[in-house]
């Protein structure tokens, strides 16, 4: 596990998008991994400047998205599938039909985990899946408690979680029960994992995700067992680290 610090949030999106563009640049047909949420929108913001500037290309790129609403159409505004194509899917050249996230419209949604799952597989694994943290150590919507074997799968959201995505509605009872996610076992098959963690709110998770037993009391600490994990993360989140006066850089 390698730990990149950032001075702030700028400095980690740009950080993070150089990663990934590095691997875009490197493996042309690359299948990553993709996340949702405040904190990579810098990220996907950066990646675009570099696909106007740089035309770094990604018609042979693969992406699947960790997570979908359950009961959201594609095209409301607070789906995962609007969000993907207003910050980034939209703006690069991937074509349509090599993006993928979960239907959380299915009519059935166990054949629709299944399905997900198989797709992933059949695209020969992701190369680099990119990872938020939530603040109760959630990674996708792997909530504590999550089973470390469970694959892409329907879980129901915890109040935490919510209020912490209710200021993307109009109120939390707009936001969603339940969604479609990657389980822990898919994450962790990943060949390379991204981990952005930024702002003070986000100090607790990260200082438990390196102090902590693995436990999936605390989902993110199942990553100390995979063999390629970056951390990058800002002066805010590692601030409870610091005043613990932990060797930061030396994992």
């Amino acid at each position: 596990m390698k730990l990149i610090q950032a001075k702030n949030y700028e400095e980690m999106s740009e950080k993070a998008a150089a990663f990934m563009i590095q691997q875009v640049q490197s493996k042309r047909n690359s299948v990553l991994g993709l996340a949702t949420g405040g904190t990579v929108i810098g990220t996907y913001d950066r990646i675009v400047e570099d696909f106007k500037q740089s035309n770094t290309s990604y018609s042979e790129v693969h992406t699947f998205n960790l997570d979908e609403y359950v009961g959201m159409q594609p095209s409301d505004s607070n789906s995962y599938h609007s969000y993907m194509d207003k910050q980034l899917f939209r703006h690069i050249n991937l074509p349509e039909d090599h993006s993928y996230l979960p239907d959380g419209m299915a009519d059935n949604l166990q054949e629709e985990c299944q399905r997900y799952e198989q797709l992933i597989k059949d695209s020969g694994g992701i190369d680099l899946q990119l990872l938020g943290i939530g603040q109760n150590g959630h990674i996708g919507f792997n909530e504590p408690g999550a089973s470390f074997d469970s694959v892409t799968h329907i879980v129901n959201l915890t109040e935490s979680t919510r209020k912490a995505n209710a200021r993307y509605f109009e109120s939390i009872e707009e936001v969603p029960t339940q969604a479609i996610t990657m389980g822990i076992a898919t994450i962790m098959k990943s060949k390379k994992i991204l981990l952005l963690v930024s702002g003070e709110s986000k100090a607790e998770a990260i200082s438990r995700l390196i102090n902590e037993q693995i436990h999936n009391d605390n989902p993110s600490s199942v990553l100390k067992n995979h063999a390629d994990v970056t951390i990058i993360a800002d002066e805010e989140a590692l601030s409870l680290l610091k005043r613990e006066q932990k060797e930061v850089f030396s994992l």
